[in-house]
């Protein structure tokens, strides 16, 4: 794309996505995820009724008298948005692809955040991290994040979800919300590896998933012989779509995959939603945040 294609369509996903934030986003993420933590702000003398929970034993064995701490809710978030950005983003069959829809979804969360006041911040993972974007205020900043979304090209191809979220555990120490947007196609068993890392980063972080698909990510249509590249490892094989078996075992591969992920996320704790290309995000990210 051109610098001024590239502009226009920032402009574009701008309009969109920040008229969604302000008049429909902007009040269930406030409630949802604003005040949630409460941050230290100081000790004070015991007083009848305190609860005893909130003592604080050291100064209160400096100073031989019971001290407790005092907490107030933190109003100012983190929002991070783990973004997979691997080959497969790429497809689509639709009005859109993967990674269209993946930069709207991210835009219309970051204008959310800024709506609110918030700072947010952006990892774009494949197989290794991409690329680290802090988080910051402001409405030129998510105009950055947003052409990054549009015109970043990975080195590699491959996804790690656990890799991305073992970074950004170790990256992020105050405690944020998080968002990690993909659409999870792992080799088979790889989701178990996901239970560790997302315990972890679920224990000293509000996150949650949203799972980008496309139809054909599903199922496959009876179009006689065709030829179809795997888009992370360049893997080509020639598939006769007009087998009945051929068809079910490649509808069968999808559900199975789908029944290991939602397993690990609610063992995990993890909620989540399914956006599939074409269809209107909104009602799935209005779900999200009433969870």
């Amino acid at each position: 794309m051109t610098s001024e294609e590239i502009l226009q369509r920032v402009r574009k996903i701008e309009i969109k996505t920040r008229g969604l934030s302000r008049n429909i986003f902007a009040g269930e993420y406030h409630s949802q995820y604003k005040g949630r933590g409460m941050a230290f702000s100081e000790v004070r003398e015991y007083q009848p009724g305190d609860d005893v929970r909130s003592i604080d034993w050291n100064v209160t064995a400096r100073l031989n008298k019971p001290y407790v701490k005092v907490f107030e809710e933190e109003r100012e978030l983190t929002v991070m948005l783990l973004v997979d950005v691997s080959g497969s983003r790429n497809f689509g069959t639709l009005s859109q692809t993967k990674r269209d829809v993946m930069a709207e979804v991210a835009a219309t969360l970051a204008f959310s955040t800024i709506e609110n006041n918030d700072k947010v911040g952006v990892i774009f993972f494949s197989d290794r991290i991409e690329k680290f974007i802090p988080a910051k205020k402001g409405k030129t900043h998510v105009l950055h994040i947003i052409r990054e979304l549009l015109t970043f090209e990975p080195e590699s191809k491959g996804t790690d979800i656990a890799q991305a979220l073992e970074y950004f555990t170790n990256a992020q120490k105050r405690r944020s919300t998080a968002f990690l947007i993909s659409d999870c196609l792992l080799p088979a068993g790889a989701e178990k590896g996901l239970e560790k890392p997302l315990m972890i980063a679920a224990n000293r972080h509000n996150i949650s998933l949203i799972q980008l698909y496309d139809r054909r990510d599903k199922e496959i249509p009876d179009i006689g012989l065709i030829r179809l590249k795997d888009a992370e490892t360049d893997q080509e094989i020639w598939v006769d779509t007009s087998s009945d078996t051929v068809r079910e075992q490649y509808a069968d591969a999808w559900l199975r995959q789908q029944e290991r992920l939602s397993a690990v996320l609610k063992k995990t704790g993890i909620h989540s939603v399914e956006i599939a290309t074409g269809e209107d995000y909104v009602r799935a990210l209005m779900r999200l945040f009433k969870m």
